[in-house]
């Protein structure tokens, strides 16, 4: 994918992560472990995507989860200040959850380019972020699923899997099933 090259895009998004850590020490949250797990996991998920495409020596998957991660911080920070909805707890920006969407762009990148050994634990580890975001009365509900959904539908988008068999749900107008591919 020539046009997710430039050699700007990696450091953009570690940008957009320290931004958001950054914009999340001025909200007041509960002060428990649930929360406190769910704020550090939102950030290993990044970290753990790019170690793995390290890891497997994969430079394109680097470059794809980069990409994926860019549109998504960039789509969930403009939807916050576009929406500009109140937090349960009073704070301001409440609409999407970026926590949120940080680790379903993680988990479904690992998931897509992996395939599911890496993807269930993934996806695990990303409700937990979700669901703590929620404990910690810092999101709705509707904010921890527009995260999930902007995280997953911009990683399905630019990712594509690494290689091996990948097996996917499939829903069509006439169709449920489950599609099984190879890439040689």
């Amino acid at each position: 994918m020539k046009y997710l090259r430039p050699s700007w895009l990696v450091p953009l998004v570690w940008l957009g992560v320290a931004a958001n850590v950054w914009a999340a020490e001025f909200v007041p949250t509960r002060n428990d472990g649930l929360t406190k797990t769910g704020d550090v996991m939102a950030y290993v998920m990044p970290a753990t995507a790019l170690g793995l495409t390290a890891c497997f020596k994969d430079g394109t998957g680097a470059w794809e989860f980069s990409g994926s991660a860019a549109i998504t911080m960039a789509a969930t920070v403009g939807l916050k200040y576009a929406v500009n909805a109140r937090r349960p707890n009073g704070g301001v920006r409440s609409f999407p959850s970026g926590h949120t969407a940080s680790a379903f762009c993680s988990a479904e990148f690992l998931r897509k380019r992996y395939g599911w050994k890496y993807g269930v634990p993934a996806y695990a580890v990303a409700s937990l972020v979700g669901y703590s975001r929620v404990h910690a009365h810092v999101h709705y509900f509707r904010d921890v699923a527009a995260g999930a959904a902007i995280g997953f539908a911009t990683t399905c988008i630019v990712s594509k899997p690494f290689h091996g068999w990948q097996i996917q749900p499939t829903v069509a107008a006439n169709y449920r099933g489950f599609t099984a591919s190879r890439d040689f």
